[in-house]
């Protein structure tokens, strides 16, 4: 518990620089924009996306005017008693610390009061560019902003070492809620506010590169805003180097400046138990610390756990990783569990608040669920990261995907390309070492859900298809393949990966994945060389051997994504070009049961027709896909939770929809993933789930009995009460999921596993009332799969049930259905 106790307090305190990201206005998916006539649609659909950019960045600019009016609040007070006998500050200090707050307060307020008329009023003549265009002529305040910041910030530290009062007027300073929000003040230090126009201009640009991609070229905005940007980037160019001076540097016993380069929190495996760490890394030196524990208005410092000098530090290669003690994997099931929990918290959150309900209520929530998240961060990662020193002593850390290992990996090993020393700190320079990374740090908060502002991206919750097309850029050949990951819970899981591409410097994969996202807001690609040599294979089934060449990320920008077209991009990563498509389905879309036009293929059919036409008991397409799967897949890692290659199984729903007599040539040939794939698909797209709709609402009820005589004596009496069709095909496919579960050892996939990837396939409604708000669409539908994923769950853990058995078993049942 110490480490949770840790993060509790840890959590209290390090709010104090929430990211107010801009609001995410997604579009709905039913936009009238979505197809159809070129010229006038094209054109309303850019005045709609014009809209929506700037609503969002008129919502942000009043919660940055906020922080600074909460700025200003203490000057006129600090002011006035500067020239009384007992004065807080001198005035020569309060100059100091809140220069050019005011000026700034006044530009942003004068802008936002112009804008914020113009966007209620919306109309194809609005106008706004000239505004953009003198915010951007104005900069030049920031400049002096900016060339103030640091000594700002030192004078505010001594200031508040020097004298209590305003120790405790800085660091508790109100900052009004937004017009709309039910919250009405939040406390923020003022060092965080201090660096709010740091952080707004570096940002305002990229609210003029959207504008500029609505806007017609022939719109009298156009020209406007384009000298906007032009003036904003030259502006950021110029200051690029100080524009974050919190990236300073300490300097070393021999005069020479040590910057902190990067830092970030990781789990370290120490002592055979899991601990949550903020890592520095220096440009000499690797520290590894952790936020010490403090009374109360003490001013927060960090302990440092070991350091190692960059000139003694080395990577194990994986024959000599081998020693290392073994990695303790917590089962997917465990996690799955956890995920479920906070959904579930997540949906109570919105509950209370929607009902305004307690602020002590939402609290404890919120505290709850910021445990589990906790729990979550510190167990998941299972991917290995040693470092060694030469001297002595290995470490190892647990990273959650392999694009952090990588990235931690080529930031060590560039800055050991330099000439490094080696060195011992004596125990006051690695105090004043450790007493730095405070004030220097760039990540603030453990990256949980729960750190995050009301008002930032809740990000998106449904399905992401990406199709990865090609790569360019391989100065030889090789055998490679892509790997994608999205964020879920606020780390990086990997969710799908293409097939290696055998000798040769232009891939072309051409390969469509479907991902879930559950809140995610990047994706990433990794682009790999495959090892084909044993010899460098190594133990620990964690390890990755494979040489990254490259990797990138993206942001999934809600308003892009969420078209029905497909939206073409690139990442480029070391020279490498990564061509992909991809377009996203919301959840509520993705709900929806539609059945097929044609009722001569499989697809979208009734399971009675199907089996009716075949006269058959259990459909064809169920059998072939079982069969394959238990002569070659039941072994495969992730075997149903892996993705197939979507044109892969879209070419198998065509041959089973024609009835083509080369399926079984083709099933023998094809992935197992796509036939694994093609299964879950068949389920997925039945006109009604194979559980039915009727019955529906009924195992909802029975799962949530707590009386296990009467949970057995319903779920029973319900299997017995759907169509012989239905219930001998889920008997079929219930046996062969149990037999699936048994090589859980060596496919990973466990009863629980299963019944996260089947329940909602077989139980889901046809038809789900829309739930309005993208967000809560997501909260309630956990609430339901998690009833559904408890379903299957019963009937994958119960004894055998025998057809026969069940139906010549007449008892009395008192559940009506």
């Amino acid at each position: 518990m110490e480490e949770e106790e840790e993060a509790i307090g840890y959590l209290d305190k390090v709010l104090e620089d929430e990211d107010d990201s801009e609001p995410g206005t997604p579009t709905s998916p039913g936009s009238p924009f979505s197809a159809g006539e070129k010229g006038e649609r094209d054109a309303g659909k850019g005045l709609e996306m014009r809209k929506l950019v700037l609503s969002g960045f008129l919502a942000s600019e009043e919660i940055y005017i906020n922080q600074l009016e909460a700025l200003l609040l203490p000057m006129k007070p600090l002011k006035a008693t500067a020239t009384t006998s007992q004065p807080v500050l001198t005035l020569q200090q309060i100059e100091t610390i809140f220069y050019k707050i005011q000026d700034i307060y006044e530009i942003h307020k004068e802008f936002y009061d112009s804008l914020c008329p113009k966007v209620q009023q919306w109309d194809s003549n609005v106008t706004m560019g000239h505004l953009f265009q003198k915010l951007a002529s104005q900069l030049g305040v920031y400049k002096a902003f900016v060339d103030n910041y640091k000594i700002a910030l030192e004078t505010a530290e001594k200031c508040s070492q020097s004298n209590y009062q305003f120790q405790k007027i800085s660091e508790e300073l109100k900052v009004k809620g937004p017009k709309d929000s039910k919250e009405s003040h939040t406390s923020v230090t003022m060092e965080a506010l201090l660096y709010k126009p740091i952080d707004r201009v570096t940002r305002s640009t990229l609210v003029l590169h959207d504008l500029l991609k609505h806007t017609p070229a022939d719109h009298p905005d156009y020209p406007l805003l384009q000298d906007a940007l032009r003036i904003s980037q030259n502006f950021l160019s110029s200051i690029n180097e100080d524009i974050d001076p919190r990236r300073t540097a300490v300097t070393t016993p021999k005069g020479e400046t040590r910057q902190l380069v990067k830092d970030g929190f990781l789990v370290e495996l120490s002592e055979g138990s899991r601990k949550l760490r903020h890592v520095f890394l220096f440009t000499d030196v690797l520290l590894c610390a952790k936020l010490k524990k403090t009374a109360v208005g003490k001013h927060q410092q960090y302990d440092c756990k070991w350091y190692v000098p960059l000139a003694d530090l080395v990577f194990p290669s994986p024959e000599e990783s081998e020693h290392c003690p073994q990695v303790h994997v917590i089962p997917d099931h465990e996690l799955e569990d956890m995920k479920m929990k906070i959904s579930a918290i997540k949906s109570e959150v919105q509950k209370e608040k929607a009902n305004k309900g307690q602020s002590r209520a939402i609290e404890r929530l919120k505290k709850k669920m910021f445990e589990n998240e906790f729990w979550l961060l510190l167990n998941s990662p299972a991917i290995p990261f040693r470092i060694h020193n030469r001297n002595g002593k290995s470490y190892l850390f647990l990273l959650s995907s392999d694009y952090e290992r990588s990235e931690w990996r080529e930031a060590i090993q560039k800055l050991q390309k330099k000439d490094l020393q080696a060195f011992v700190l004596s125990s006051v320079e690695l105090q004043v070492l450790t007493g730095s990374c405070f004030k220097l740090r760039t990540v603030h908060n453990i990256p949980v859900t729960s750190n995050k502002d009301d008002d930032e991206s809740p990000g998106l919750y449904g399905f992401l298809h990406v199709i990865v097309h090609s790569a360019k850029g391989f100065k030889q050949s090789a055998n490679l393949y892509c790997t994608l990951e999205v964020d879920s819970f606020g780390y990086f899981v990997s969710k799908a990966k293409t097939r290696v591409f055998r000798d040769t410097t232009e891939p072309q994969w051409n390969e469509e994945f479907e991902i879930e996202l559950e809140g995610s807001q990047s994706l990433r690609i990794l682009c790999y060389e495959k090892c084909y040599d044993k010899t460098k294979l190594n133990k620990d089934n964690n390890e990755i051997v494979d040489k990254i060449m490259g990797k990138g990320q993206i942001q999934l920008d809600p308003q892009a994504v969420q078209t029905k077209n497909w939206h073409m991009d690139v990442i480029e990563m070391n020279g490498i070009k990564v061509e992909f498509s991809m377009k996203f389905t919301s959840r509520d879309m993705s709900l929806k049961r539609t059945p097929s036009k044609k009722q001569t293929g499989v697809f979208g059919v009734k399971i009675s027709v199907v089996t009716k036409r075949e006269r058959s008991k259990v459909p064809y397409i169920v059998r072939q896909c079982i069969e394959e799967v238990e002569k070659r897949g039941i072994e495969e890692v992730g075997i149903y939770r892996i993705s197939g290659v979507a044109t892969d199984i879209q070419a198998l729903k065509a041959v089973f929809d024609a009835n083509n007599k080369d399926i079984l040539v083709m099933l023998s040939d094809m992935d197992i993933n796509a036939i694994a794939g093609t299964l879950k698909l068949y389920f997925r797209e039945l006109p009604e789930p194979l559980l039915t709709d009727r019955l529906y609402p009924a195992f909802m009820e029975g799962i949530a009995l707590s009386d296990p005589a009467a949970k057995e004596n319903c779920m029973m009496h319900l299997l017995r009460s759907l169509p012989d069709p239905n219930l001998i095909t889920f008997l079929f496919l219930l046996e062969h999921l149990k037999r699936v579960a048994e090589k859980e050892p060596i496919n990973k996939m466990s009863l629980h596993n299963l019944a996260t990837v089947f329940g909602p396939t077989l139980l889901r409604p046809s038809e789900v009332e829309s739930k309005g708000h993208l967000t809560l669409a997501s909260d309630i539908w956990s609430h339901d799969v998690m009833a559904q994923v408890q379903v299957l769950l019963y009937y994958l853990q119960h004894p055998p049930i025998s057809f026969t058995e069940l139906k010549r078993n007449t008892l009395y049942f008192s559940t009506d259905v």
